[in-house]
């Protein structure tokens, strides 16, 4: 019988469980949102999350089993998000992964979140390392050398917002709600992207990092020009102007993200992985089809389900380390900071518990 891994996430205000054997089938997975209840405050409340964790994680996992038709003495291991994220979501589901391996005698695969995002792509394609990952998240953009499970070179990140982040604020502005980035893509499909002539962050400049505050400021400032009547007009132009300016920036940062990978790997068929919840953006996934199409290089971007936060991304990073002989003990902690390369320098400073990004 092939080997099953169960996976549990709840870094953030989604709880998902998945189950997933080492020949890349999902055998069973969900996800509960929290949007109602986070909506009223235009973004996530930590402490409500974690309740909310607590008080459906246990029904997810048997939901998972049963869907599966699989007892815990069919699994292999139990993967569970350590990290980064908020803290008390991680501990409500790291917590529950223990005691399950406890019971149960299996191993704990402490999964690294980036991580997870990191590979979905060989779990939904059999993309072979290495490749250039874009993580475009609500709180994560990054573009990162993916060499192996746990061997990771980032060669660039954000200096201020994450992208994810930089939609849901011009949402709020916008009054458009929470989450903001299906809000603002909604809005600016019947928009005109060139009625605002916004910013494109970074562009042309050296390296690879990205910048997201500027542009967001362009946003307010133009809003505040206008009579609120205006404004409301203007909110489908607004939000197409402000993903055109978005796409061009990424695109042009991931070109010289690609061609940093390809110096650093010559003669290897480059192939750009996006992930994150960013990644289902239509405008964002068309301009990197558009460069990668001129580039010659294979561009993979996992289904939507697969791209937000979820259990099945968890359970397959755990797979990978399973295969590699690797497992983590019982008192493994759960980190609210864990970047994926702990060699690059913080672009964001660091703390008392480490780098921010």
């Amino acid at each position: 019988m092939a080997r099953v891994v169960l996976g549990i996430e709840t870094s953030c205000d989604e709880t998902g469980v998945a189950l997933v054997d080492e020949d890349r089938r999902v055998l069973a997975e969900t996800v509960r949102t929290q949007l109602d209840e986070h909506a009223l405050y235009g973004g996530v409340v930590p402490e409500i999350a974690a309740r909310a964790h607590v008080e459906s994680l246990d029904r997810l996992v048997a939901r998972v089993m049963a869907e599966a038709g699989l007892g815990f003495a069919d699994l292999s291991a139990v993967a569970a998000t350590a990290g980064p994220g908020l803290i008390g979501g991680l501990l409500v589901g790291l917590t529950t992964a223990k005691a399950i391996c406890l019971v149960h005698g299996l191993p704990l695969i402490a999964v690294n979140h980036l991580e997870a995002h990191a590979l979905t792509a060989r779990l939904t394609d059999d993309v072979a390392f290495p490749y250039l990952l874009l993580l475009v998240s609500g709180g994560h953009c990054q573009l990162v050398e993916v060499n192996g499970v746990g061997s990771f070179r980032r060669l660039g990140s954000t200096v201020d917002d994450a992208l994810g982040e930089a939609f849901d604020k011009v949402a709020k502005m916008l009054g458009l709600g929470f989450p903001g980035g299906p809000a603002v893509e909604r809005a600016a499909a019947s928009g005109d992207p060139a009625r605002f002539d916004f910013p494109r962050p970074m562009l042309g400049r050296p390296g690879c990092s990205f910048s997201f505050s500027g542009l967001k400021t362009a946003v307010r400032q133009a809003i505040l020009s206008m009579t609120p009547e205006e404004a409301r007009a203007a909110v489908p132009d607004i939000c197409a102007s402000f993903q055109a300016a978005v796409a061009a920036s990424v695109a042009d940062r991931t070109v010289r993200g690609l061609r940093l990978f390809q110096e650093r790997h010559p003669g290897v068929p480059a192939s750009l992985v996006v992930a994150g919840g960013v990644a289902a953006n239509a405008a964002l996934r068309e301009a990197l089809r558009q460069l990668t199409a001129k580039r010659g290089v294979r561009l993979v971007v996992p289904p939507p389900r697969l791209c937000t936060d979820n259990g099945t991304m968890i359970a397959w990073a755990g797979m990978e380390r399973l295969v590699l002989g690797q497992a983590d003990p019982l008192d493994t902690p759960a980190r609210a900071r864990w970047p994926l390369d702990p060699a690059a320098e913080p672009a964001l400073g660091g703390g008392g518990k480490g780098p921010k990004a």
